[in-house]
């Protein structure tokens, strides 16, 4: 086991390692178009503070997908590519995380204030979301212009960034944070937000990319992959809904805030499905409101309600379901079940 957590953080520290590379070469960009001096400086200063925060799951996970299909046959560069799509990844994070943070006038994000709410940025914060997103595509010409699956890159990443801002839409229409309206919400409109706000980019997105790495061609084992990651990328999302209720702040590392947020989560969702009229009041008088007495009513409800049994009777269910996807899971197309084994062995019954 120690053997294992210590492998684990000399892969993170390898691929944090590549980081400031890359981080250059977008800067030698910059130095072809002569960009002042200011604006050069503005350029790293976005770079280093918006993407390689974060736990980068996303991105190492592209990295360990290519580990296990190509076992020992694998190559320094076959780390270093997959790592450097798993950097796009990151960069594709911090280009949705950037622009979040404004629409949803958060405050902070990974323990400092937003980039948008740091000295001095403002909204041109927008345009550097922007900028975040375009490196994407200059590393995918740089790297993989020569490949047979470079266009196949592209458009991954154009079709999961599009899925990813139907969601984000989706989501902020159904929930703004200044407008409280319960009869928008429902569980199927929260699963439809889930699935395209999170699981696309956040779990199928980074097993596909190393898929295309490793030459898998068939579009059967990219069904069977989304197929298994979707529902797991649901289940991840439901858990991280369950844990800003229930989680202890000092061990997830941030105090929820869902209930004051009036976010479409899973807990509320149920709560409207099971109420009744006389508990619909409340959830109506009380969700939403930046008040530590109104949620702590919205809480009680959720005992009276039960919606923690109801949440770990879905986390069973959820984890048999995609478990038996897993066992079913025919590897002949080119899909590897060790790979969504991985997933799963990760995310069952987290604690943050």
């Amino acid at each position: 086991m120690v053997c294992i957590k210590l492998q684990k953080e000399e892969n993170r520290k390898a691929f944090l390692d590549i980081f400031p590379q890359l981080a250059e070469e977008v800067l030698a960009e910059l130095r072809k178009y002569n960009m002042p001096e200011d604006a050069y400086q503005w350029t790293k200063d976005n770079l280093f503070y918006n993407v390689p925060g974060g736990k980068l799951n996303r991105g190492l996970s592209v990295v360990d997908t290519v580990r296990i299909y190509k076992g020992d046959a694998v190559t320094e560069d076959d780390i270093f590519k997959a790592s450097v799509l798993g950097w796009l990844v990151e960069f594709l994070q911090a280009f949705f995380l950037v622009s979040d943070d404004i629409m949803d006038a958060s405050i902070t994000r990974r323990g400092q204030p937003c980039w948008y709410k740091k000295n001095g940025v403002g909204m041109v914060a927008i345009n550097d979301a922007f900028i975040l997103e375009s490196c994407i595509y200059i590393f995918l010409k740089k790297y993989f212009k020569s490949t047979d699956y470079y266009i196949d890159l592209v458009e991954l990443f154009h079709e999961v960034t599009f899925q990813t801002e139907l969601g984000q839409l989706c989501d902020l229409i159904t929930a703004p944070e200044d407008h409280v309206d319960l009869s928008k919400f429902s569980i199927q409109k929260h699963q439809f937000i889930v699935i395209y706000k999170t699981a696309y980019y956040s779990f199928y997105l980074p097993v596909a990319l190393a898929m295309h790495m490793v030459g898998i061609k068939s579009e059967l084992a990219f069904k069977q992959a989304r197929d298994i990651l979707i529902p797991l990328g649901e289940y991840f999302q439901i858990q991280d809904d369950y844990l800003d209720c229930y989680g202890d702040p000092a061990f997830i590392g941030k105090i929820g805030t869902d209930i004051q947020d009036n976010k479409c989560s899973w807990l509320v969702n149920q709560a409207l499905a099971k109420a009744n009229p006389e508990q619909r009041k409340v959830l109506d008088d009380n969700y939403g409101k930046k008040d530590a007495a109104a949620e702590a009513k919205i809480k009680q409800l959720y005992i009276d309600l039960e919606i923690e049994p109801t949440y770990k009777a879905y986390e069973e269910k959820s984890h048999q379901e995609i478990s038996a996807l897993i066992d079913q899971l025919d590897e002949s197309a080119g899909a590897k079940k060790e790979v969504f084994t991985e997933f799963m062995n990760k995310i069952y019954k987290r604690t943050k």
